[in-house]
C-alpha cells in the first residue's frame, strides 16, 4: 500500500508539468495582453510607453523564458503576483476557495443524498412506475444545460414572485440565511447533473449486483430483503459510484466558472473569468494549476477508497 501511494504521488509531477505547459501557452493564444486591456482600451499611450511597461512586467521576454521563470516560482510554492492587482496569486485563490468549496460540497451532498436512494429504488423496483419516473428525471437532468437551468432559477422567481437573491455575498458565518439564499440555488444547478449521472450509475450497478450468486445465496438463507440490499448488494454496487462521485466533485470546482458568474458569487470560477478577460496570465495560470491539483488528489483518494469498499482490492505488487 505504501509503495502504491508513493508511486501515485510521484505521478503528480508529470501531471503538473503537462498542465502548466498547456495553461501557460493557451492563454497567450488569446489576442492582446494585459497592457492592451488596461491602457489601449482606456487611454491612449504612445507605443514606446507601452513597450516600456511590457519590459517592466517582463512580458517582452520570449515565452519559454517566461515559462521557466514562472515554473521556478511554482516549485518554490510561489505562484507569482497578479498582473492586474499586484497581489499574490495564492492569497487570491485561498480567499475565493471557501465560496467555490461551499457550492461544490452542497452540490455533491445533493448528489449522494438524492441519487443513491433513487438509484437503489429504481433498480429494486425495475420497470415499475417509480423506475420510469426516476429514469425520466435522470435523463432530464443530463439533457438540460447548467447555464439554462441557472438562468431560469435566476429569472423565474423575479418574474413570478418579485423575489431575487441578495446581491452582495455574505459568508455563512456572517449571515447564514443570506448565504443559503445565494449559494443553495447555485448548488442545485450544479448538483442536478451529478444527481442524474449518479442515479443512473447506481441503478446500473445495482442491477448487475442483484444478479450475482452471493445475493441469491443471501436470499436463499432467508435474510430479509432490506438486509440483502443494504449489506450485501449496495456496498459492492457503490464502487463505480464512488469513482464517479470523486471525479465529479473535483470537476464541480471547475464547473463553478459559469455558475458563479450567473449568480454573482465571488469564487474561484469568477476569479478565473476575470483573469481571462483582463489577460491576467499569472492569476489564470495559478487558478487552473490549483484546480488540476485538486482533481488529481481526488482521483488518488478515490482509488484508495476502493480497498475500504471491497477488501479483495489490494494495491501491493504481486
Amino acid at each position: 500500500m505504501t509503495g502504491y501511494i508513493i508511486r501515485r504521488l510521484l505521478l503528480l509531477i508529470p501531471t503538473w508539468l503537462v498542465v502548466s505547459l498547456i495553461v501557460f501557452f493557451s492563454i497567450r493564444l488569446i489576442p492582446g495582453d494585459i497592457i492592451d486591456y488596461n491602457f489601449t482600451s482606456i487611454l491612449y499611450l504612445p507605443p514606446e510607453k507601452l513597450e516600456e511597461i511590457r519590459h517592466e512586467m517582463g512580458l517582452d521576454k520570449p515565452a519559454y523564458i517566461q515559462y521557466f521563470s514562472w515554473l521556478s516560482g511554482v516549485v518554490r510554492g510561489d505562484l507569482g503576483n497578479s498582473l492586474f492587482t499586484g497581489k499574490p496569486v495564492l492569497s487570491q485563490i485561498l480567499k475565493r476557495v471557501p465560496v467555490s468549496a461551499e457550492i461544490a460540497v452542497l452540490a455533491s451532498g445533493l448528489g449522494i443524498v438524492i441519487a443513491v436512494p433513487l438509484g437503489v429504488l429504481s433498480a429494486v423496483k425495475r420497470n415499475s412506475w417509480m423506475d420510469y419516473l426516476g429514469r425520466g428525471f435522470a435523463v432530464a437532468g443530463i439533457s438540460v444545460p447548467n447555464f439554462v437551468l441557472a438562468t431560469l432559477i435566476v429569472l423565474l422567481p423575479v418574474l413570478w414572485w418579485g423575489w431575487a437573491s441578495p446581491l452582495y455575498y455574505k459568508h455563512f458565518w456572517q449571515d447564514p440565511w443570506i448565504n443559503i439564499q445565494q449559494v443553495f440555488p447555485a448548488a442545485v444547478v450544479l448538483g442536478m447533473r451529478l444527481v442524474s449521472t449518479d442515479m443512473r450509475m447506481t441503478r446500473s450497478t445495482m442491477l448487475e449486483v442483484l444478479r450475482e450468486d452471493y445475493v441469491r445465496t443471501a436470499r436463499a438463507k432467508g435474510l430479509a430483503e432490506r438486509t440483502v440490499i443494504m449489506r450485501h448488494a449496495l456496498k459492492n454496487a457503490l464502487i463505480p459510484v464512488v469513482t464517479l462521485w470523486g471525479t465529479s466533485f473535483a470537476f464541480l470546482l471547475g464547473g463553478t466558472v459559469i455558475i458563479e458568474t450567473i449568480f454573482g458569487l465571488p469564487g474561484v470560477g469568477q476569479l478565473t473569468i476575470d483573469a481571462i478577460n483582463r489577460r491576467d496570465y499569472t492569476q489564470f495560470q495559478g487558478n487552473v494549476l490549483f484546480l488540476a491539483t485538486i482533481i488529481v488528489l481526488m482521483n488518488f483518494l478515490v482509488d484508495l477508497s476502493y480497498s475500504l469498499l471491497d477488501p479483495r482490492i489490494r494495491y501491493e505488487r504481486r
